[in-house]
């Protein structure tokens, strides 16, 4: 089981690549099929078997022989893991899957703000109802708790930007950012961003400082929130059921 969960990640992880270089073109997820980005040759099939590929290659398409991004297996072998863990972690194949998929949407959000400082609302508009159904149908939330975890992450990331904006005239975050909050509440529930936030401002505040220090910026320097997020999330997942206790008491 954990061996096939595996390879189904990687496969999976194929497609985020996918998702993750078109859907900020507004580009169709299933055509054309995928060619090397320097010299348009379509990629035969044997050679895009998830990170093995990559190493038998080299790193270089074997047509042009320019290199390929290491990007490609990095998300592939993130996919893969997250598959395994994910069975480890609720130890039932259907959670585990669905929770696959979640983590899947927030692989795709994480490299998409790095590159472009955007979360797309093909992946939150769309995951808010899908993930807060699972969250109760799948996961066993209550549908109060579900749904108070949707409103909540949506209401607080939104007076956050709010007062941000307020006291410093700038946009701290859009609204990419504030339906991530909100999916991320409606699949894990309310108390999950008692985690999530936590761990996402300081985990940002640490790399904006350095990214500040390293490029001569001021506080005005934008930094990507969505990947803070996503990291809080996955913390929860792992941790949560560890960390809660230690806030409301119980087993």
């Amino acid at each position: 089981m954990e061996v096939a969960f595996f390879i189904f990640g990687a496969v999976v992880g194929s497609f985020l690549n996918v998702c993750i270089y078109r859907l900020p073109e507004e580009r169709s997820l299933v055509s054309p099929s995928s060619r090397c980005r320097h010299c348009g040759r379509p990629i035969r099939f044997y050679d895009n078997i998830p990170i093995l590929s990559y190493l038998i290659l080299r790193g270089r398409c074997r047509d042009c022989k320019e290199r390929i991004s290491p990007r490609y297996p990095l998300v592939e072998a993130l996919a893969a893991l997250a598959a395994l863990v994910l069975l480890r972690r609720y130890g039932s194949p259907l959670p585990a899957l669905v929770a696959f998929v979640f983590v899947c949407a927030l692989i795709v959000v994480t490299f998409i703000d790095l590159d472009h400082q955007i979360i797309p609302h093909a992946v939150t508009l769309t995951g808010i109802p899908l993930f807060t159904a699972a969250a109760v149908l799948v996961m066993g939330l209550s549908p109060l708790e579900a749904l108070t975890g949707l409103f909540s992450g949506i209401a607080v990331l939104y007076l956050i930007a709010l007062y941000y904006e307020s006291i410093t005239g700038n946009e701290g975050m859009g609204g990419g950012d504030v339906n991530l909050l909100g999916m991320m509440g409606g699949f894990l529930g309310w108390k999950a961003l008692l985690v999530i936030l936590p761990v996402a401002a300081l985990t940002g505040a640490a790399v904006g400082v350095v990214l500040m220090l390293v490029k001569g910026k001021d506080l005005k320097y934008a930094v990507p929130f969505g990947p803070f997020l996503s990291l809080g999330a996955a913390v929860h997942i792992l941790l949560g059921h560890r960390l809660l206790p230690l806030l409301f008491g119980g087993p």
